[in-house]
């Protein structure tokens, strides 16, 4: 093999592995944009599917590290979070104190 194939192969190479991070790195990691129609609702949210940031523990949409987080937030319809049981309480449009 030639310099300019191992050049040529170590580019698509390279290449590659980038394209790869790009599609294992979480698709939504920035917030959902606003909804009009919703309201954000704190700890009903599972594992990795909240919306967006609250505080500590989470930076951004799916970063929840732990189902039912006080101070992850997810969208819902307006006037349902206070209706939503969770194991460990309701939904909530505060943030919930642990």
């Amino acid at each position: 093999m030639n310099s300019r194939n191992i050049f040529a192969n170590a580019t698509i190479a390279g290449s590659l592995a980038a394209a790869l991070a790009m599609i294992a790195a979480p698709a939504s990691a920035a917030p959902k944009p606003p909804q009009p129609t919703m309201d954000k609702c704190y700890g009903i949210a599972l594992k990795g599917d909240n919306d967006c940031a609250a505080g500590a523990g989470t930076t951004c949409a799916g970063t929840a590290s732990a189902d039912y987080q006080g101070n992850a937030w997810k969208y819902v319809a307006k006037g349902t979070c206070d209706t939503i049981k969770t194991p460990k309480g309701m939904g909530s449009l505060e943030p919930i104190k642990s």
